[in-house]
């Protein structure tokens, strides 16, 4: 079966495609892709990635995965992104063998309140010493409030310029997801972090903050607000700093 193509006459019917993958002992999708051509088939082979490990499984119970093709003859890439991001979401990431959501994040699954945020883009006007945080490679749709803070609060390359900040703000697309109250600044893996399952995180210059929910006023001030205009043109650093000399 690792020697399977699809045929060039069938491919150019097909297309841009979304496919799954099935795990025929229990008929359950375990990895969610989108590609053309022979894309499809190339798990097949031998590879380090979590989907080979069920399909290793699955061969050692003398079967084979069933390939569906949940989309095709879509007229782009960009299309069949969406349509995987999709999928992905509603079967929920944890319980595919899917690294990531799919780079069509943007398009997924999320709150109506927080779709309004994305696409009206009401900007916030912030008064207090504050930190920004974007976590644009973190932040999923369904974060716990705890996966919500561990992810925020830790690691980054900051100064001296983090003890003078209140509140710190955790950013995805430039719309404000929650908001903090700092308590303060400890070295990088000096606290528990469910990302790092209790293993040190390499401290080096980084730095974590411990705080707490701001309190509700504030919340409701600056939740769901835009502040890409904080953040210079560009600009790489995940870190920007509001009101603060």
């Amino acid at each position: 079966m690792n020697n399977l193509k699809v045929p060039k006459s069938i491919a150019e019917k097909l297309g841009y495609y979304v496919y799954v993958y099935v795990n025929p002992i229990d008929d359950v999708v375990f990895y969610v892709g989108k590609g053309k051509g022979s894309r499809a088939l190339a798990h097949l082979r031998k590879s380090d990635r979590d989907v080979h490990k069920v399909i290793r499984e699955i061969r050692a119970a003398g079967l084979e995965p069933r390939i569906d093709i949940l989309a095709h003859s879509l007229p782009d890439a960009k299309t069949a992104l969406k349509i995987e991001a999709a999928a992905i979401d509603l079967l929920g990431i944890n319980n595919l063998t899917n690294s990531v959501r799919g780079h069509g994040v943007q398009y997924g699954r999320m709150p109506i309140n927080e779709l309004t945020a994305h696409y009206e883009r009401r900007k916030a006007s912030i008064t207090e010493p504050s930190i920004l945080i974007r976590i644009n490679r973190l932040y999923r749709y369904g974060m716990t409030p705890a996966e919500l803070y561990d992810a925020t609060r830790s690691a980054w390359v900051v100064g001296a310029k983090r003890e003078e900040v209140d509140l710190a703000f955790a950013i995805y697309d430039g719309v404000v997801r929650e908001v903090y109250s700092i308590t303060t600044w400890l070295p990088a893996g000096s606290t528990f972090n469910y990302r790092y399952g209790g293993r040190s995180c390499d401290r080096g210059s980084r730095w974590e903050f411990v705080g707490v929910l701001a309190e509700e006023r504030l919340r409701e001030m600056y939740r769901n607000r835009y502040v890409g205009h904080f953040f210079p043109p560009g600009a790489q650093n995940p870190v920007s700093y509001v009101n603060v000399k």
